[in-house]
């Protein structure tokens, strides 16, 4: 832990860092290959959802011998239709099938009693109506629709309406990975799948934002100097946070896994398995976005500005003449009104940083 707090500090100084905007092609050819991977699945496969949202009957059995292969068979051969059987946790067996009414739902729980050998009283059954998922699926969509929009909006005047797009691309990409992940899996799609795609919508900005806001101060007065371009600056932003937002992210998917392979896998609760793979995968598709996708897109836009065009055309000059003559990238005065702004913003490159400038100790007087 001391190794990943010294990187930390170095990566925050800018004495070491990796070049994620320049090589923001590949990451791009990523994002865009996983998310035609997740649409072909979600287009070939479908979303297998859930009763909630086709309307059925829920058999929750007390505890029985029975296995899950043995009781899916029983159900489907009572109802005539596909069957979902889940172990809980307490040796009781979940059973629901689809597209059933009040009437063939007491046909099937009697036949039900009878090839499992329990008692038709103990068995409980729930009707669901899939109007109700319907108003749960709209409300999602209505949801969904407002955050959108809020953050968009909220980006555009916090920061600026560049940031505003890059985040809501990203958000976008998590989302779509999410569901496409969901439809290949086949991981049923129930309320707290729902529950668990708009939660991590604040989590996917929340690194997004971190990074935006160190952007932001670095690049106060950027054209006042020719030595770094506003794709360096953006590169520094992500270095200098990028220990903090591998933290968080572990802190957070670590409750997240325990859910999803204890909780779900080992004692079998169905509903935490809905829940915990959403956030699952939410969490990691939200840490990869702000670092490859939401912030080199940043810069792209911005790069298009013809004042950031011209800034790039001087600094790559100033480094070719620099170069010419032998001399560090630096060894020109640079504007002291951008002293304290992104001077200390590293190259994007992996090396140590070059000291102050005619100051051998390389601090400020």
């Amino acid at each position: 832990m001391s190794k990943l707090g010294n990187l930390g500090a170095r990566l925050h100084r800018g004495e070491v860092s990796y070049d994620f905007v320049g090589n923001r092609k590949i990451w791009y050819g990523i994002s865009i290959l996983i998310t035609i991977t997740a649409i072909v699945g979600l287009a070939v496969r479908g979303l297998n959802m859930g009763i909630e949202f086709q309307g059925g009957a829920v058999f929750t059995t007390p505890k029985t011998s029975v296995s899950v292969a043995q009781a899916e068979e029983f159900a489907e051969g009572a109802s005539g239709h596909d069957a979902i059987v889940q172990e809980l946790g307490n040796g009781s067996l979940r059973i629901q099938i689809a597209g059933i009414d009040t009437e063939r739902s007491d046909r099937i729980k009697d036949a039900l009693a009878e090839d499992m050998n329990v008692d038709a009283e103990r068995i409980n059954a729930e009707l669901v109506g899939p109007s109700w998922g319907d108003q749960i699926a709209n409300k999602a969509w209505q949801g969904l629709g407002i955050f959108l929009i809020l953050v968009v909006i909220y980006l555009a005047i916090a920061f600026e309406w560049r940031m505003a797009i890059a985040a809501f691309v990203a958000l976008i990409h998590d989302i779509t990975i999410t569901v496409g992940i969901y439809a290949l899996v086949g991981f049923e799609v129930t309320p707290g799948t729902v529950i668990g795609l708009l939660t991590i919508l604040g989590y996917s900005l929340y690194d997004t934002v971190v990074v935006f806001d160190s952007l932001k101060e670095q690049t106060k007065d950027i054209t006042k100097q020719t030595r770094w371009t506003y794709s360096d600056i953006a590169n520094r932003s992500i270095n200098s946070t990028l220990v903090r937002s591998i933290n968080t992210t572990v802190v957070a998917l670590l409750p997240v896994a325990g859910l999803l392979f204890i909780g779900g896998g080992v004692l079998g609760a169905g509903m935490l398995n809905d829940i915990s793979l959403s956030l699952f995968v939410g969490l990691a598709a939200g840490a990869y976005s702000s670092i490859f996708i939401a912030t080199p897109l940043v810069a792209d836009l911005k790069e298009l500005e013809p004042q950031m065009k011209a800034l790039k055309k001087r600094v790559l000059a100033k480094r070719a003449q620099a170069a010419a003559k032998g001399e560090p990238l630096d060894a020109e005065g640079d504007d002291e009104s951008f002293a304290d702004g992104p001077e200390d913003a590293a190259p994007a490159v992996v090396g140590p940083r070059s000291r102050g400038r005619g100051r051998p100790s390389g601090k400020r007087p």
